[in-house]
């Protein structure tokens, strides 16, 4: 089980406010902060999402678990709101499962964002 992610990034305010505002629909918000290090979490959770400020940061492909269909959607609108660039819009990817329903989104520095919901419809 994993029990925290950490995304390196050149543009640290940027994307701090990116991953605030996308992950806002999944109840995230900032819950830590020191000298160019943020952690985000879920209402009641630690924080499981650190950004660490850094140069020559590497893309990556971050996906999270979606409790339902409906905050994939959401989370797919919030992003793209907050300057994220459409890598799969909200649907099924039957390739991957019969219920795997997914959102991708390129943050500010290129990571490939997913939010996955693996109930059936």
């Amino acid at each position: 089980m994993i029990d925290h992610l950490g995304i390196v990034t050149g543009q640290f305010e940027p994307m701090l406010a990116f991953y605030k505002a996308a992950l806002a629909p999944l109840g995230y918000s900032q819950q830590a902060a020191y000298p160019g290090v943020a952690g985000l979490g879920g209402t009641g959770e630690p924080a499981d999402l650190w950004l660490t400020a850094a140069d020559g940061a590497m893309p990556v492909h971050v996906a999270l678990r979606s409790p339902d269909r409906a905050t994939v959607d959401a989370f797919h609108a919030a992003a793209l709101a907050a300057g994220g660039r459409d890598n799969g819009g909200p649907g099924l990817r039957p390739n991957y499962g019969p219920d795997y329903y997914a959102a991708f989104v390129l943050d500010p520095d290129g990571n490939n964002l997913e939010l996955v919901c693996h109930a059936p419809a």
